[in-house]
């Protein structure tokens, strides 16, 4: 009797990953996506896809990095406590570092304020065979700076060009730059924790308890919790204009930490299996240089033995 074809792995993980992509092909509404679906899972569950999916991103991590084609660039995105760190931690654990950065964005330096919004990204943009992580982004300068205008006073911007048109510039902007990074080898991959108002507030309760999380909590925090439907808003605005094919979003479910980072896991191996990656393969020239090398090293071994067996005999 023949065997059932295995399932291939993105058809494995689809169910992971579908559900959550925004490729800008139909309507989207953020009200719409919950923040505590568990993708029919319970967290043991989760918790053998996220081991066998670390297991998978190495092995990719390794064939791209010998590959040295592609890039991948993964941009998180969300709220204050909605799991970005974490899950960056959680999902890499184990992967080699010398092929992976992560970047950390915060309030901008007096040297990037002199330079346009997306300059302190692009020169953090992963080379080929890497993979880079934004812990936020040039998207900041949709989401923050929009929710507090002044901020973009201090980006010394002519007046001129600084129009109610600028978002809808900037979003045109963005969706510009990530073809062209597509287009040159860069697979982009965005994710948005989505997270909940109450969850957040559970979080940062859990941070002011906790003495080991003290460190993360400031009362900037709160805030910019006051702001929480003004930043929805923005969130659905720049997902609406910069959620294409090539570059697309993932609304994550936040609230469960563990399912979101099913959600990330997934999605980011299933784009590495689609591209096929493999190990370079070493020409006629290179495969008869190593018969040789491995010819000399096997004599070398052979001398060793003997003179070992000499002095053994002597002693």
């Amino acid at each position: 009797m023949s065997k059932k074809p295995s399932q291939s792995l993105t058809a494995q993980l689809e169910r992971f990953v579908a559900p959550f992509r925004i490729d800008g092909s139909g309507t989207f509404h953020l009200r719409q996506y919950k923040t505590n679906e568990k993708g029919g899972l319970d967290k043991d569950e989760a918790e053998k896809i996220l081991d066998a999916n670390r297991k998978r991103l190495n092995d990719f991590q390794e064939k791209l990095y010998a590959q040295d084609r592609w890039s991948l660039l993964l941009i998180f995105q969300g709220m204050d406590a909605a799991g970005k760190d974490s899950a960056i931690k959680s999902i890499f654990d184990g992967v080699n570092p010398q092929g992976c950065e992560v970047h950390s964005f915060k309030q901008p330096s007096t040297l990037e304020l002199d330079h346009d919004f997306m300059w302190r990204s692009m020169i953090a943009l992963p080379e080929r065979g890497h993979i880079g992580i934004f812990n936020r982004s040039y998207y900041e300068e949709c989401l923050v700076v929009r929710v507090h205008p002044e901020i973009l006073a201090k980006e010394k911007i002519p007046p001129g060009l600084v129009t109610r048109n600028i978002w809808r510039e900037r979003f045109e902007d963005i969706a510009a730059l990530e073809r062209y990074l597509a287009r040159n080898g860069t697979i982009i991959l965005k994710f948005f924790l989505n997270v909940s108002k109450e969850e957040q507030r559970e979080r940062f309760l859990s941070r002011l308890d906790e003495a080991s999380k003290n460190w993360k909590f400031s009362m900037a925090d709160v805030t910019e919790r006051a702001l929480w439907g003004k930043y929805q808003a923005a969130y659905q605005e720049v997902i609406r204009h910069t959620s294409t094919a090539r570059a697309p979003w993932h609304v994550v479910p936040a609230d469960h930490k563990w399912f979101a980072r099913v959600v990330i896991g997934s999605t980011i191996v299933t784009a590495l299996d689609k591209l096929d990656l493999k190990f370079p393969r070493a020409d006629a020239a290179s495969l008869q240089e190593f018969k040789q090398v491995r010819q000399a090293l096997l004599e070398e071994g052979k001398k060793s033995a003997v003179k070992k067996t000499v002095k053994t005999a002597a002693n």
